[in-house]
């Protein structure tokens, strides 16, 4: 069973919880001012409705796994009978429900989740792909996923996607899975400890790991958090990084599987 290599033990419930709430509304206020759904995002073969769909199917699994934890068995059974294009499959199956439908089905699955995360203990743990999770790690990761894929329907409609302090939470989790990242790039992890110093929002550092690191990395924090979302080439952000195996993590960045 994979290890993300995530302590989200400090996430405090009564934070991180509406910040998903109002990460969810954002997007949710941009996509129902949207007409037309059939617009094609940067992720190919993804249209708005895709992305959305994309999110009810994620949520709705959630549920799944969070209240009746036996029946996530078959969720990983349909996932695994499906191939490593499932996300796809399932993606374009909701996509081709009507907009209005799809949008009530999204926004209904958004409630139940931030209650039922909301009513087990931050710690409790549930199964999940290729792992067991806790709420306190599940809901930082539904607010990355919901900003990411946020992010790719702000690009595909020409918004500019404003940085909140939201962000932080990407960020946590983008520096706690640089393991992960090495993990998936079949690459040794560094045992060296790493600084991550970003800019946030409001001007204000946000820093990780110890001032005297040798391998360190800096920027925008928004820019960090599109790097390990992977809607943004190194190139097209403003990151540095000092140190070999600091700059060989900006490359291989990502907080997902």
């Amino acid at each position: 069973m994979l290890d993300y290599g995530l302590d989200m033990s400090d996430v405090v419930r009564d934070i991180a919880l509406p910040d998903l709430v109002a990460e969810g509304y954002e997007l949710d206020a941009l996509v129902s001012a949207q007409p037309d759904w059939s617009t094609d995002t940067p992720a190919v073969g993804w249209t708005i409705a895709h992305q959305i769909a994309h999110l009810a199917s994620t949520d709705a699994n959630l549920l799944i796994a969070l209240g009746t934890p036996a029946d996530f068995d078959a969720v990983l059974k349909h996932a695994a009978a499906e191939g490593p294009g499932h996300r796809d499959l399932d993606a374009a199956a909701g996509a081709a429900q009507p907009r209005s439908e799809l949008l009530a089905q999204w926004r209904a699955g958004r409630i139940e989740v931030a209650a039922a995360l909301s009513d087990i203990p931050f710690d409790h743990a549930f199964p999940w792909y290729d792992s067991q999770l806790t709420p306190a790690l599940m809901v930082p990761l539904r607010l990355m996923e919901t900003w990411a894929h946020g992010q790719d329907i702000f690009d595909a409609v020409g918004v500019a996607h404003r940085p909140t302090s939201r962000l932080r939470h990407v960020a946590s989790l983008g520096v706690k899975g640089r393991e992960l990242s090495f993990y998936t790039a079949q690459l040794p992890t560094p045992t060296e400890p790493f600084l991550v110093e970003l800019t946030g929002p409001d001007g204000e550092t946000w820093a990780w790991g110890p001032a005297d690191a040798a391998q360190r990395v800096q920027g925008s924090a928004v820019d960090f958090c599109l790097r390990v979302t992977q809607r943004r080439s190194l190139a097209q952000t403003d990151l540095t990084a000092v140190g070999e195996d600091a700059q060989q993590w900006l490359e291989i960045a990502r907080i997902f599987l």
